[in-house]
């Protein structure tokens, strides 16, 4: 082979695993255009959403049926105002419970649905009423240190 083939198929090869690096980082960042459809809003409020972002799934039975639209704070209340953005394919009764759930080794977090009995349907503009906010590692840590500690401490002065 002479030089002019091997300097091809080098940049054959760096073009190609650039296109796979742009590839993944569209799937990471959640960039990706493939659920185009209509959609209509709902909104949940949580007392916290921990890392939760702008374009970040929601789930029901692990199936995306949705993004979360936009996330403000709300002066009023003190809480986080979750607008969802949900196909229109899908409806969810008035008692669905909504979650923030964490998935996958990066930590991503997404808002699942738990789906109710209720016969009447959310419908657009709705505010859904049972939700559940984000477990966040440190508070947890924290909590069981603290009880481990009293325990400590209150089996040290059973003990005298």
């Amino acid at each position: 082979m002479n030089r002019a083939t091997i300097d091809l198929w080098v940049g054959f090869f760096v073009a190609a695993g650039l296109v796979a690096l742009l590839f993944l980082a569209i799937k990471v960042g959640n960039l990706s255009s493939t659920d185009v459809g209509e959609t209509y809003a709902l909104q949940a409020r949580f007392d916290n959403i921990g890392g939760l972002k702008v374009r970040a799934p929601v789930k029901s039975a692990g199936v995306v049926v949705g993004r979360v639209g936009e996330i403000r704070f709300d002066p009023e209340n003190y809480r986080a105002l979750v607008q969802l953005q949900i196909d229109k394919r899908y409806q969810f009764p008035r008692d669905t419970f909504a979650t923030i759930n964490t998935s996958g080794l990066l930590g991503e977090q997404y808002v699942g649905f738990e789906v109710g009995g209720d016969l009447e349907m959310l419908k657009a503009g709705e505010v859904i009423k049972k939700t559940q906010s984000a477990m966040v590692l440190e508070k947890l840590i924290s909590e069981f240190m603290f009880n481990k500690a009293s325990e400590d401490e209150s089996g040290n002065q059973s003990a005298k």
